[in-house]
């Protein structure tokens, strides 16, 4: 399985994607918070490494989801609970593919024309947020 987008979820997060995001990290939030079941079996969990279930990675994510260390945290976690859990990875394949179709656009963003100083942002839909960048050089 590909890891996840540690941009999307730091996105979705934020809420930026209007309702698609919205539902997108919803369904996260549900599949998350699932029985973790080691080897796909409740009976495995006294034998299992302790790992994290990705919950408090997502959770320390939707508080500050701007920290990109975090959005890489809970991409890291549900790898490794996907590893360890069957019935997780299955259903995060799912969640995955459900969310990339939602993610994907026919948009192209194109620069030119000029000479340009300081950061670009190419995005779909921002709503609701201030971008502040350091002043360019002399």
């Amino acid at each position: 399985m590909d890891p996840i987008s540690v941009a999307l979820l730091a996105a979705w997060a934020g809420g930026l994607g209007g309702e698609a995001g919205r539902q997108a990290w919803d369904g996260l939030v549900r599949l998350v918070r699932r029985p973790f079941r080691h080897g796909g079996t409740e009976s495995d969990t006294e034998e299992a490494p302790s790992v994290s279930s990705g919950e408090s990675e997502l959770v320390a994510l939707a508080r500050t989801p701007e920290d990109g260390a975090r959005a890489h945290a809970l991409s890291t976690a549900l790898a490794v609970r996907a590893a360890l859990d069957a019935d997780f990875r299955r259903g995060l394949e799912d969640w995955w593919e459900q969310a990339r179709r939602t993610a994907d656009t026919d948009m192209s963003n194109h620069i030119s024309g000029g000479t340009f100083h300081g950061p670009v942002i190419q995005a779909r839909d921002i709503s609701g947020g201030s971008f502040q960048g350091s002043p360019p050089a002399p």
